[in-house]
């Protein structure tokens, strides 16, 4: 059973930034079926350090986005995203270190800042795209 199941509240109505989101939820998912089928370090490293970098191009893709559409919250939509980018890349050193290992708390919390993230914070440039596509 996946850990994040994609339906509409994940939605931003952009197609491009909910294909990125979609995947991002992929990524998670197959990094809780390694961790929960039992798959070593060495398996679980690669997808988490792909996860932490598509993280990042997705949150540049995004915020370019913003910048096309004047979406006039991008200062602190960015500074959100500064915070969430050290939060993974701290979460993988500490991994790849050996100092933390993939537990189910990890998982959530991957899973709860993924969907917070969207369903807070990604769904107000919603009304912008709306204007910019009425305008």
């Amino acid at each position: 059973m996946p850990l994040i199941t994609w339906d509409q509240s994940l939605s931003v109505n952009v197609p491009d930034l909910d294909a990125q989101h979609r995947r991002l939820v992929e990524m998670i998912n197959e990094l809780h079926e390694a961790m929960t089928k039992g798959q070593g370090r060495e398996a679980l490293k690669p997808l988490l350090g792909g996860l932490a970098q598509y993280t990042m191009t997705h949150f540049r893709a995004e915020e370019q986005y913003m910048r096309t559409i004047n979406y006039p919250n991008l200062p602190q939509h960015k500074a959100e995203h500064e915070r969430l980018v050290r939060r993974v890349k701290e979460l993988t050193q500490s991994y790849e270190s050996s100092q933390i290992s993939l537990t189910i708390e990890t998982m959530n919390f991957l899973r709860d800042w993924l969907t917070n993230h969207i369903r807070r914070v990604d769904r107000q440039y919603a009304p912008s795209t709306a204007a910019t596509r009425n305008g």
